[in-house]
Order: C-alpha cells, then structure tokens, then sequence
C-alpha cells in the first residue's frame, strides 16, 4: 500500500469519510480484472433495493435532495443550505433517513419551509413526482417524513414493549402487526425440517384486501427493475469466473434472482461456501437479517474481493485447528459439533462494497447464516484487511486512546498489540465464533426473535475472547507474546463500558445490535468479577482497568457456555433477561461524561467510504486492460450512483 495516500477525506456530522486502496490490483490478470470490473457493476446496481427496503419514502428523500443538490438556483452560501449540504450527505451515508447504527431518525437542522424554499427554486422535472402530482403535494408527502419526530421515528424497535413491526420505520411490513407476522411464518412451509428454508429471507410482507401476502424480490417480482441489471452484470461476469464452482455458483445465484425461490438460494449457498479455490470472490444477495427485528427479512449487500495470499496464512492456522477450538471449548459438550466441518477463512482485499455493505462497512464476515449448512457444509469467513487497514491508519492521530486508556503501559500496549489483537479477535470471531457450536433438534434460528441477532454476536465475541488468552495462540505462532492478548482485553473493555456511549445521544438506550452484544459482555464480566475490573478515576475522569486477565478469560468463558445455552436451547426467556439486563440502559453520569471527553477531541465516531472506480479499457470493442482509480469526493460519488446505478420506481 502507498504510504502517501489520502485516508480521510471529509468529515461531517459524526461521521468521516475515508478511501481505501486495493493493494494487488494491477498484479492480477485480465480475466481476473474483468471479472472484478462486472461483479463490481453488479454491486452498484442494488443500491436503490437497500434505501427502499429501509424505508418506504427514502427513494423519493433522497431522489428530491439529490434534485435540489443538482438543480437548486437560490443562495448556495446561507447557513441553511449548509445545513441541506450535511443532511444530504447524512441519508447517503444511511441509506435513508434513519442513523445506520442507532436506527433513530436523524432531522435536519433546518425547517420545513426553508425545505419548501428549496423546492421552489429545482427544476421540478428532476424531482421524483408521482403520476398527477405537483410539487406541492411532493412537499406535502415527505415533509411529515423528514421533519416529524413521531413519524416513521425508528427504523427497528427492540423493545419488547412496543409492537417489532408495526412500530418500525423499514419497508420489510406493511399493514401487518408482530402478531401476525409471527403466526404468518409459524404455519409457513420450511420445507425438510433437517434443511429448513430461510423462510421470509426474500419478499415483503403486505396485507392487501385483509389477505396477507409475500411480495418476493426477484425478476418480475418486487425490486425487478434494479435485479434485473444485477443479473446482466452477474451473467456477464460468469463466463470469467475463477473456478468451476464459482461459475457453477453464480450460474445458481442468478437462478435465485429469476425465480425467487429459497431452495435454490440454499444450493447456491452451498456451492458457494464450497468454492475455495476462486481467487476472486462475491457476495451478492440478501444476506443479514439485522434491520428486521424478528430476523426473517434480509437487506441487500455485495462484497467483491480477493485473496491476500500471505495474510491468509493467518486465518489458515486458525481454520486448519478449527476441531480443536471446537472441542476445547467451555460449552456443555450437548452444544457442540462432534465434527467441523468446512470450516474455510481467508484474509480479503475488497474491491468493491455495495448496499447494506457502503458506505459504512463490516470488517469481518461469516457466511452462509443458515445453521444447517453451516453443520453440514462449512461456512466461509473473512477479515477485511484494507478496510481494517484503511480505519487504522485515519484514526492513528486522533487521541482517543490516549484520552480513554487509564495508564502510560496501556496506551503503549495498544499502539504495539492493538491492530494485531484486533485482527485476531475478528478471524477468531468470524472463522470459529459464529461457526462453533450447534442447535438442539427442533430448535429454529427464530426462537431469540429480537434478541436472536445481540446473542449471536457475543457467542462469536465471547468465543473469540476466550481463546484471545490461551497459550495454544502462542504455541500455533498467531501471536508473540499474550500481551497482545492483554491489549485486545483493554480495548474490548474500554469499548463496553466508555468508548461505544461516545455513539449514542444522551438520554437514549443502546439500540445496535453490536453495540448492545459489547455492553452486555463488558458489563457482565464487570459485575460478576469482584475486582477482575476496577472502575477507577483521575483528574475527575472514569477508567476501567483490567486487575487479573487469567480470571477475565475465565468469565469470559463462562458467560460464553450460558449464551451458547441460550440460543442451543431456544431459552427466549432467558436471552431476554440477559439482553434487557446488561446490554440496553446506559449510566447517564457517565455516559455524559465520555460525550464530553469526546468532542473535545473532535473526532468522528463512525466511518465509511469512498469506492474505488474501475475503467475498462477498450481496443476493437473489447477490453484490453482494467484500470483502478481513487475518487475523493464523496458527494460526487454518491451523485454519479444516483444517476447510474438507480433502476426503481419512487414508491415500492
């Protein structure tokens, strides 16, 4: 990678925006390019399937900011369009009008009637008109959208207080309560009950004429327009795949797309998660359940990536003793898997991020979620190198470590052992921590409902937590010494308890599923460690310092074989009370404090980025070579996405 190169482009709100570079590139060959170039088209073309499906209205938001952002004719310099400049980048870094982390809807800071203003002065034939409509009734619809707090004010409720559906702000429901939703898929067809179907995986649930319906996304379903130029891209890209069983995979992912039918969504699967010898690699589809509380609905997101040969090395050591973990594990020996199986993991360059996965992005991921493939078939897993890469390098100069970390020793720790640490936690989590473990017969990957997604990732954390600190990381060469292991407990720590409130306004519950899974690992070992971990406090501000790290490893296994319980077992009540009771209410004392500690820093508290672009190059109508350049500007990127790659109708 260029030592040279431009991180952090901007930043705004509490956001910032960074590149990334994609080491390799230009070593690859040209078949290889070719096929990056067409998957990389196909990940841009369902950007409009995710803004649609996080809510219904966010097509026509962000169609009319993009309108006035082109068109607008009035004073470009006043405060308040400023203000317009901020919210716009907002919903494209969100994917709508909801915060991607909080999923609470974000306002703009300016008024309805200035928005009125804005309007006034577009050229209206940009602006995303129903049929019969004016410009007024255009203002009349969205206002109540963009400017009441009560309307659409959430895009996912978890609290168990509150309807999950009805209350939701996201396009997966209409018409229908968390009621009926659940009796709706209790009597569904999962097909083998050894391989059940990932039922409700693809299509909206609608009531029409008191009858309640799937409306499937596929071609000549719903979201045809925008699947249909996935699926050219994808076909274009098959006859340059990297390996047989990536043709063979991606020859049934289009077949998914075609006919929408989950049973060859689970085929493709398996093909896919077979295919270890591809160089190049995609994800592509409806993948993660974590913007539909009942964790049925999947958004849509791709991934296009290769392999970092000599990282993998890395991830190989881990999968290649993938029975060992398994078998060393704190867990009751009923929650095991007496064979692991296919169990892959390999350190990726991305190329390319597109909707649920861009701006903002996973570092990690483990893939397919279907239990019984993941038994009986593997998973694939992955580390992210150059994003992980691109986020260290944009916060090296910030100071955050510094202002939270309570000593000299701690700080020195990190900035040797903490991009290490943080890299081993994230194979450890994704390559055995999602994949470990198995469900008692009969239980469903439903049974946690809106707890399902928080209880997934602290097993994943908690099991790569536990490992973090075992002499086998030393023994099998991942690490030189356990201090690195030391400084992933410090960061884990000082992230659950303080750093993570740096997110969340004052005054509101931890919502996140992530960001709740943290909190409940870090407050538990806390509370149950009677001096493991010592709140202590200097020149008047809190720290969390671990005192003993064999016996926080020891309750980090602990708290791993109750949470690997809970969801073996289906125990809903018990997920909910660990959930409820650890994981949501936030210390406002102190949660004040770490907010104001923060913006001293002016830091951002999240961040996303700018994709690459990829130029074939032409000579007697084909391609002779595929050249990669680095845009800087966010807006720009996000406009040219608005005009190339947006395919569906306003209202969905």
């Amino acid at each position: 990678m260029s030592e040279s190169f431009t991180y952090q482009t901007e930043q705004f709100a509490d956001i910032k925006i960074v590149r990334y570079q994609v080491p390799g590139f230009e070593d690859l060959s040209l078949r290889q390019k070719e096929l990056i170039y067409y998957l990389a088209q196909a990940a841009r073309c369902g950007r409009d399937i995710l803004f649609d499906q996080n809510n219904k209205y966010n097509l026509s938001i962000r169609r009319t900011l993009e309108a006035i952002l082109k068109s607008y004719d009035g004073d470009r310099e006043c405060e308040d369009f400023k203000n317009f400049i901020v919210y716009t980048k907002r919903v494209w870094f969100s994917n709508g009008i909801h915060h991607h982390y909080s999923m609470d809807k974000f306002l703009p800071e300016f008024d309805a009637e200035y928005f009125g203003e804005l309007l006034a002065n577009t050229n209206f034939e940009l602006l995303p008109l129903q049929e019969k409509e004016d410009v007024p009734a255009l203002m009349n619809r969205l206002v109540p959208v963009i400017f009441d707090e009560k309307v659409d004010c959430k895009r996912v409720v978890l609290n168990p207080e509150m309807d999950l559906i009805a209350d939701s702000a996201n396009n997966y429901y209409e018409g229908v309560n968390q009621e009926e939703v659940e009796e709706f898929y209790a009597k569904a067809d999962k097909g083998d009950p050894e391989k059940p179907l990932s039922i409700g995986l693809n299509s909206k649930l609608i009531k029409e004429n008191n009858q309640i319906i799937e409306k499937v996304w596929k071609i000549g379903g719903m979201y045809s327009e925008a699947i249909e130029k996935i699926v050219f891209y994808l076909e274009k890209a098959i006859p340059f795949a990297d390996s047989e069983l990536q043709k063979k995979s991606l020859l049934k992912l289009v077949d998914f797309y075609k006919t929408g039918d989950l049973k060859t969504f689970d085929e493709y699967s398996i093909l896919w998660v077979k295919d270890l010898d591809a160089h190049i690699d995609v994800v592509n589809g409806f993948i993660e359940v974590y913007g539909d509380a009942l964790a049925f609905k999947a958004s849509w997101e791709s991934v296009v990536n290769f392999k970092d040969i000599e990282a993998t090395k890395r991830t190989e050591i881990i999968s290649n003793n993938a029975q060992w973990f398994e078998d060393n594990s704190p867990v009751d020996e009923r929650f095991k898997k007496d064979e692991v199986k296919g169990v892959s993991a390999k350190v990726i360059t991305v190329a390319m991020l597109g909707g649920d996965c861009h701006p903002a992005t996973p570092i990690g991921v483990n893939l397919p979620n279907a239990e019984w493939i993941r038994k009986d078939h593997g998973s694939k897993s992955v580390t992210i190198d150059n994003i992980t890469h691109a986020y260290h390098q944009s916060s090296l100069k910030g100071g955050m470590i510094e202002e939270f970390a309570y000593s000299k020793e701690e700080v020195a720790r990190a900035k040797e052992h903490g991009y290490l640490g943080g890299n081993l936690h994230t194979d450890l989590h994704e390559c055995l921590g999602h994949g470990s473990g198995q469900l008692l017969p009969g239980v469903g990957m439903d049974a946690l409902k809106n707890y399902h997604s928080t209880l997934e990732e602290a097993r994943a954390d908690l099991f790569a937590l536990y490992y973090m600190m075992d002499e086998k990381m030393l023994e099998l060469g991942l690490m030189p010494t356990l201090d690195v292991a030391k400084a992933e407990y410090d960061g884990y720590i000082r992230n659950g308890l303080l750093t993570q409130l740096t997110r969340i306004e004052l005054g509101k519950d931890i919502e996140e599923s992530h960001m709740r899974n943290r909190q409940l690992i870090a407050k538990w070992v806390y509370e149950k460690g009677e001096g493991v971990i010592e709140k202590r406090t200097k020149d008047g501000k809190s720290y969390f310092v671990v005192n003993d790290y064999q016996k926080l490893r020891n309750l980090f296994g602990e708290l791993l074989a109750e949470v690997q319980r809970i969801k073996s077992e289906g125990d809903f009540e018990a997920g909910k009370a660990l959930v409820e009771n650890y994981a949501v209410k936030v210390d406002v004392d102190l949660h004040k404090e770490v907010k104001e500690r923060f913006e001293k820093l002016n830091l951002a508290a999240y961040a996303g980025f700018i994709n690459p672009d990829y130029h074939p190059v032409m000579e007697d109508g084909k391609i002779v070579d595929v050249k990669i350049s680095y845009p800087m500007d966010f807006t720009q990127q996000m406009l040219e996405y608005g005009e190339k790659y947006s395919f569906l109708p306003h209202i969905n």
